[in-house]
């Protein structure tokens, strides 16, 4: 009897452990297969706002990417919008270009709860595709739109250099970023 129900207390941890497990076949499909080149935890002023995951082709000179993102609290498509736009300003992109692509994410950028993911892909011929909870939400094309959304979290620029540090571990920026490495 004991023996039985060890036997289905570790099914039911199996398949509970399963069910925490990250579902990222829509990264896999694009840079097939995502290999995770790091990750790392968002804290301002002491609260925890998001882990963020760095994924990269199993191709090391591979031009495609993404990035997931974790959130510990909830905030409104708008908000994000807002602090993207923010982010991207203080990284020197132009005010026009700016609002622009600020009005752009607002519209298409979803509300998110705590526990929820936005996820990013790019891919040159594509741009950048969004992702809310593994499924596509928007797409953005052009490079330059990528360069400035992805550099918020992987230009040297960046606002939070700890954060970049930890989701480009040991490897290099990609390709899009044209830095040595």
């Amino acid at each position: 009897m004991l023996k039985k129900l060890f036997i289905f207390c570790g099914a039911i941890f199996l398949l509970a452990s399963n069910s925490f497990a990250r579902d990222i076949s829509y990264i896999d499909s694009v840079l097939n297969p995502a290999k995770l080149q790091g990750s790392g935890r968002l804290n301002w002023l002491g609260f925890h706002i998001y882990d963020a995951s760095f994924y990269r082709s199993g191709v090391p000179s591979s031009p495609e990417f993404a990035l997931n993102i974790r959130y510990q609290k909830s905030f409104t498509g708008v908000s994000i919008a807002n602090r993207t736009a923010d982010e991207m300003k203080k990284m020197g992109v132009p005010d026009a270009q700016v609002t622009t692509w600020g009005k752009e994410l607002a519209t298409i950028l979803p509300n998110i709860e705590s526990g929820q993911t936005l996820t990013a892909i790019y891919t040159p011929k594509q741009g950048t595709i969004f992702y809310h909870d593994g499924k596509r939400v928007a797409q953005i094309p052009g490079v330059e739109f990528s360069k400035a959304f992805f550099g918020i979290w992987l230009d040297p620029k960046t606002s939070a250099p700890k954060l970049r540090n930890e989701l480009l571990g040991q490897g290099c920026p990609p390709p899009l970023f044209n830095e040595a490495c």
